[in-house]
């Protein structure tokens, strides 16, 4: 077992629209956003397979969160994984907002 665990680095990259995580051997784990005037719109999350398991989703999508809230932007989450995120955390059930269609 591996007890030197690496952190969790999560980075807002506003240029690509994502919050992203470099793994080893240029892997990169994100959560891609769409920017609406003041809506954050979470389409999509990704983690290679080979890093499942380890907490990086769950780190993205907390960092994704606590951004929104601190910028007041209002959240929708199209992606699947951020929505049950947010089922599981409903403090940031406050900030959210649904899809319109």
């Amino acid at each position: 077992m591996n007890a030197a665990v690496e952190p969790i680095e999560v980075k807002n990259n506003p240029e690509a629209s994502r919050f992203e995580v470099h793994l080893g051997d240029n892997k990169l784990a994100q959560i891609a956003y769409v920017m609406e005037d003041q809506i954050i719109i979470f389409v999509h999350t990704e983690v290679p397979k080979e890093f499942g398991g380890r907490g990086i989703a769950d780190k993205m999508a907390q960092t994704a969160l606590e951004y929104a809230k601190a910028q007041h932007f209002q959240v929708m989450a199209l992606c699947p994984f951020v929505k049950a995120y947010i089922e599981r955390h409903p403090e940031y059930k406050s900030i959210t907002v649904d899809y319109p269609g």
